[in-house]
């Protein structure tokens, strides 16, 4: 059956800060996620600025609430989002997300008309997907070689594992506690396949996720398991542009199955390869952010990053 092609809207226009160079965590060491850094500065400022917006709180009383001067929040905040707080606490209202969904524009449309030429998708990466067979998915992943580590991020510290066919988890940690419950899924899910620990391999990945204009990195391909329908739930999610955010419901649409928005739900809460495969960019349709398995925090990081 062919797709329907969905609406999607813009988010605020929303410069991205170049990612900068850190060391890579050594061999069998973790990294600490709890040392201080750009994006643990950023996301205390996001959950105050969402859990006080109805009072509006000013510059003075985010920065007081995260240890900063009002001198540095404005400038690391401008930094790294592209926009003031003032701004970024205008934008996150829910009135303002529902008109943002409100928008007729049928953007999705358009970018599938004119590809990558597209002003939409200037900076977006090119995402080839394939799933493992039902043998493969048994076998967990038997015969598969596949590299893995640690790395720091804009949106903070993430485990990446990689085979030859494709980049199989991209996940986010913010504690030793989240790493090591990664660890132990991600072997009984590959229990199958033969492991390596390579840093580098990982840190490599996430300098092109990451790049800032990521249409000049080369493209990158993802392996996936799951079953049949999540699998053509998270190929739908390839098409929403970056910059943009569509609904659930919109989703099932545009998959011919208006009536599974609740199991299209389910499915993007399955998907284990974060940024790449855009679950981030999916909303409900009251404006609420509808959740996220790396915290609800992380997707309006997300959002923000990825905005024009």
């Amino acid at each position: 059956m062919r797709r329907r092609k969905y609406r999607v809207v813009r988010c605020d226009k929303l410069s991205a800060m170049k990612p900068t160079t850190t060391a890579h965590p050594t061999k069998r060491t973790l990294p600490d996620p709890e040392e201080p850094g750009d994006y643990q500065r950023i996301a205390r400022a996001i959950e105050f600025i969402r859990r006080h917006a109805a009072s509006q709180p000013s510059l003075e009383q985010v920065a007081a609430a995260i240890d900063l001067s009002p001198f540095h929040l404005q400038r690391l905040f401008s930094r790294w989002a592209g926009i003031s707080p003032k701004r970024f606490l205008q934008a996150v209202t829910v009135e303002h997300a529902k008109e943002r969904l409100r928008q007729r524009a049928d953007v999705l449309t358009a970018t599938l008309d004119t590809g990558l030429s597209s002003p939409g998708r200037l900076h977006d990466l090119f995402v080839a997907m394939e799933a493992m067979t039902p043998g493969e998915f048994k076998e967990h992943g038997g015969g598969l070689v596949i590299r893995h580590g640690f790395c720091p991020t804009p949106l903070g510290f993430c485990f990446v594992a990689t085979t030859d066919r494709g980049i199989c988890a991209l996940e986010f940690a913010d504690s030793a506690s989240a790493q090591a419950e990664i660890m132990t899924r991600f072997r009984s899910e590959w229990s199958g396949a033969r492991k390596l620990e390579d840093s580098a391999a990982a840190a490599k990945i996430i300098d092109q996720v990451f790049a800032r204009n990521a249409r000049s990195a080369q493209p990158l391909s993802v392996l996936v398991r799951g079953t049949n329908f999540q699998v053509q739930v998270w190929r739908a999610l390839l098409d929403i542009p970056r910059g943009h955010a569509t609904t659930y419901l919109e989703v099932a649409r545009h998959m011919g199955r208006p009536s599974a928005h609740r199991a299209v739900a389910s499915a993007i809460a399955a998907n284990r390869v974060g940024i790449l495969i855009p679950c981030h960019r999916v909303l409900r349709r009251d404006g609420q952010l509808g959740g996220y398995r790396w915290g609800e925090t992380r997707k309006v990081a997300a959002l923000l990053w990825e905005a024009p």
